[in-house]
């Protein structure tokens, strides 16, 4: 005789890029999971493994809000690869080819961009030391640290290098020595840029309280709006990231950023 299990947690799994998430939908009654669930979640070997997770609740203003965990159980108010993820079931669920979505940072637009990629603007650079946040007044276009880094906000915090050899960087040093710099009270992410052209960038990213990703939405656009803040691009620029290609163009409403999507699985955890 079969025993009924007890129900768990529905999820989703998604990723963009490689950058990957669980996503878990709370508009029909379940409740958000808390710090160590998340945590619990994120294991890659006794988990499901994510470099993110975000929910999505209703809201009668827009058509979802979103919310955005680390894999450390952190919350984060930007998310951009997540938000395309999510963006994209919505209007594959609902038919509509444009959306609105509150997230901690803004309320963002997200639309279909066709052959299957998804667009989402992720707002306006941050670039008020106070609002980035940054523990003091500072030249946010040469912060006082080696390697001349560049500080951006883009509803998360971060620090921009740019290098001849990307590959050449320590990653697993560097990231987390400059994620914990003390010019940084909310920690920061970290993006080793190196530049091809002036319309393309080659990326590497250190996420925090995650790590080294294949790709980040929210890092991508930092780097690119650091970029042409340098006069090193102009404000669109193919990025390369280990995952694949985004394409970030800063205009005058914020930082739009297209790319490809992937609903990958749905589960139940059970932890």
């Amino acid at each position: 005789m079969e025993h009924a299990r007890t129900p768990g947690l529905p999820f989703m799994k998604m990723h963009g890029l490689g950058n990957d998430f669980v996503v878990i939908d709370l508009r029909h009654g379940i409740e958000p999971p808390d710090a160590a669930t998340i945590s619990a979640m994120a294991d890659r070997h006794r988990g499901v493994g994510f470099d993110q997770l975000a929910t999505i609740s209703a809201d009668s203003a827009v058509d979802a809000r979103l919310v955005f965990f680390n894999a450390d159980g952190s919350r984060s108010a930007a998310c951009g690869n997540a938000t395309r993820c999510i963006a994209r079931f919505l209007m594959d669920g609902s038919g509509k080819k444009k959306l609105r979505l509150r997230t901690d940072h803004a309320v963002l637009m997200a639309e279909d961009a066709g052959d299957g990629l998804t667009r989402v603007n992720m707002g306006p650079p941050v670039l008020d030391w106070q609002a980035i946040p940054l523990a003091r007044e500072v030249n946010i276009d040469h912060l006082p640290i080696d390697g001349d880094p560049v500080a951006t906000g883009m509803g998360n915090p971060h620090m921009t290098f740019f290098v001849e050899d990307a590959d050449a960087v320590d990653l697993a040093r560097f990231g987390p020595e400059h994620e914990h710099h003390p010019l940084y009270p909310e920690r920061s992410n970290v993006e080793i840029v190196e530049v091809l052209s002036d319309s393309e960038i080659r990326l590497r990213i250190w996420e925090r309280g995650t790590g080294p990703t294949l790709a980040s939405g929210s890092c991508s656009c930092a780097a690119a709006v650091a970029a042409a803040r340098r006069g090193l691009t102009g404000r669109k620029v193919t990025v390369q990231v280990p995952g694949g290609t985004l394409w970030i163009d800063w205009r005058g409403d914020g930082v739009w950023m297209t790319g490809p999507t992937a609903h990958v699985f749905d589960g139940v955890w059970r932890g």
